[in-house]
């Protein structure tokens, strides 16, 4: 076994390789940018090296540099994590040149099934069905319209190379396919240095679903199992199981023994996942095959009982695997969800910002991959990935329930996260019965449903706080006061638009407790008070703090540093942050790279049009124009950098007619 590693790579995957390592009396060597110096990968690791300026075309992309400090450092292997250079042959090349071991797959096996082109081709040749599309090597405008024509929309545009979404765009009918091209195009050149693209056709109703296999390096080759991740946004996954309630056992071994074929036919070894999409009528299609570790390779762990990272390592260094396919057995199920620095209230903009406050669960059947800490800073140059937390129980069922109570119980301060978002998957009908589809965050999980998990504590806080008679008694939400006799005590407000409703009445003879409806879902919640007027909530094993102030229209309450600001139903909602948008223009709602500027000044725009593409935390986000108008004044320019709130583009909104 090795004596000392190099991970090139950061974050929560560089943290959980360092785990292992640990675990096994390996040494660990960190790279870090500019950004990065404080990382929790660099806290954690035995010593750490310096690789070059926050952009990841300045560091953590660099071959040369990482190969580098890892001779420098005395590592005697690397290990590549995931995303970055973990698909690069290149890299895998240069370990060999340098005489550092490589703890992935052959180069050969990466150059072949990286390139989605080249691995359909062999999915084919290995009789494994592929979904119907185009992926030749013409790649003229004009060529790909008229493949996609013969395909029938809706279709997918996706990047020739790499992974994680990146380059991917659904396209529904023909008129969105020129802008699919090029902002796929674009997006696969900056993420992985190849622009080829390729067409498939859109398959409704679709589970995705993939099969973790291993081999080592004497042609064994075995599987763990299957992970369904069909619930995704941007077509990245949020949410991930095992079992797949739509795999049974005679699917789950044929998708197995395609999985291996595939892995066989290009000599694989170690860790590596293939994909699928398995469709409403059964039958399942090659999509691709990760040729790394997985960003949810943790709940195989908790299902196996077995350590993934430590099976790589072992492998890379010469062992063989130590057992067969009979010998691994499988316990329950798992569950993990995917913690991003985003705000689901605001179309998942990135949340760049310092970590005021971070709790993570904890308790029996939960486990948190993270790789942050309080007081870290999120930074603009990289994904907006925080860690994952993972919940096991004997059955799906538990293991649900478990992930709730997680879920509760993570708070996370200074920036948003799409925790609300998980909170509402979790407790959604659909994903608890085992009938969420690729389609699943589009066509079931609405915007009032997303809206009352994101504002449920600010929402309870502010019942606590008429419940309590805080507040002076003339306000007209306060007159019921604390003791309120007799019947419920209802409550409206409005939040981003929707209304918002909770009744309620106090437990007999409990004092301080309350049985709650929050739109429909019961709560018990324990109120009290604490100075200068602010409630504390109490609710199924979980607490927090709010302070609710009256507003000219209605209610403010601040939860978790977060403000959130309800109108009375009955009146008329404020829009006082439409009325700045107006008055100052479109501004950057987060730092990032003007990527292009699609308008000029004197230009008339529709609502919706995209005006401004700006690039932060590796995705591209349109800036679009709120009304029909006239561009003013143009204030940035391509490849130049803004600041979170600077105006980008001055329009004047088209009178009435």
């Amino acid at each position: 076994m090795f004596r000392r590693i190099l991970i090139a790579n950061r974050g929560e995957i560089a943290v959980r390789i360092m785990r292992t390592c640990r675990d096994l009396g390996i040494e660990t060597v960190a790279v870090y940018s500019d950004a990065d110096r404080r990382a929790l990968h660099v806290l954690e690791a035995d010593r750490a090296v310096h690789i070059g300026a926050s952009p990841t075309g300045e560091s953590y992309l660099r071959v040369d540099n990482i190969v580098r400090a890892a001779v420098d450092s005395g590592a005697e292997a690397l290990h590549p994590g995931y995303g970055l250079l973990s698909e690069n042959p290149a890299l895998a090349e240069a370990c060999a040149e340098a005489g550092i071991g490589f703890v992935g797959p052959p180069a050969a096996a990466i150059r072949a099934m990286g390139d989605k082109s080249s691995s359909r081709d062999l999915a084919e040749a290995s009789g494994v069905p592929t979904v119907p599309g185009y992926h030749g090597h013409e790649q003229d405008s004009s060529t790909l319209r008229a493949e996609a024509d013969k395909i029938g929309y809706p279709l997918m545009v996706k990047a020739a190379m790499g992974g994680g979404g990146r380059g991917m765009r659904l396209v529904d009918a023909g008129d969105q396919l020129k802008e699919a091209l090029e902002s796929g195009r674009r997006e696969a050149e900056r993420a992985f240095g190849d622009g080829r693209l390729l067409l498939e056709r859109a398959m409704q109703g679709a589970r995705h679903i993939e099969v973790q296999v291993f081999a080592d390096s004497f042609g064994n080759v075995i599987h763990l199992g299957e992970r369904d991740c069909s619930v995704q946004r941007r077509h990245q996954k949020v949410i991930e199981e095992t079992p797949s309630v739509a795999v049974g056992h005679e699917l789950r071994e044929r998708m197995a023994e395609a999985a291996i074929r595939i892995a066989k036919a290009v000599a694989y070894q170690s860790a590596g996942t293939v994909e699928f999409l398995l469709g409403e009528d059964g039958e399942f299609y090659f999509l691709e095959m990760n040729t790394r570790l997985q960003v949810e390779h943790g709940v195989t762990e908790l299902v196996t009982g077995l350590d993934i990272v430590a099976l790589q390592l072992a492998i890379a260094a010469g062992e063989r695997l130590p057992f067969d396919q009979d010998g691994v057995s499988f316990s329950g199920h798992a569950i993990e969800c995917r913690v991003y620095a985003e705000d689901p209230l605001k179309h998942y903009l990135p949340s760049p910002g310092r970590i005021t406050t971070l709790e993570l669960p904890a308790g029996e059947g939960i486990r948190n991959d993270m790789g942050t800490y309080a007081g870290d800073e999120i930074s603009t140059y990289y994904d907006p990935l925080l860690g994952k937390v993972l919940a096991w129980g004997k059955d799906r069922r538990e293991a649900i329930q478990c992930m709730e109570g997680a879920l509760g119980a993570f708070r996370v301060e200074g920036v948003h996260t799409n925790l609300p978002l998980l909170r509402a998957i979790i407790a959604h009908p659909a994903f608890r019965a085992g009938e969420a589809t690729t389609e699943f965050l589009d066509s079931q999980l609405s915007p009032e449903a997303l809206v009352l998990a994101a504002a449920e504590e600010a929402l309870i806080s502010a019942y606590g706080a008429l419940a309590l008679g805080l507040g002076s008694a003339s306000d007209p939400w306060l007159a019921a006061g604390p003791r309120r006799s007799g019947g419920n005590m209802p409550l409206a407000l409005r939040f981003e638009g929707i209304v918002q409703t909770v009744d309620g009445h106090r437990v007999p003879g409990s004092g301080d407790e309350w049985l709650l409806d929050v739109q429909g879902r019961e709560r018990r919640v324990r109120f009290s008070s604490a100075p200068p007027d602010r409630v504390l909530a109490e609710i199924e094993g979980r607490a927090w703090s709010a302070a609710v102030e009256r507003t000219s229209g209605g209610l403010e309450v601040i939860v978790s540093g977060k403000p959130f600001r309800f109108d009375w139903a009955s009146g008329e909602r404020h829009a006082h942050a439409a009325d700045s948008h107006r008055q100052r223009g479109l501004v950057a709602p987060m730092p990032g790279l003007v990527l292009k500027v699609l308008v000029r000044p004197g230009e008339k725009v529709r609502a919706h049009q995209t005006l401004v593409v700006l690039e932060a935390m590796k995705m591209e986000h349109n800036i679009e124009a709120p009304y029909d108008g006239t561009v003013k004044k143009v204030n940035c320019a391509e490849g130049g950098r803004v600041a979170e709130g600077a105006v980008l583009i001055e329009l004047e909104q088209e009178a009435a007619k």
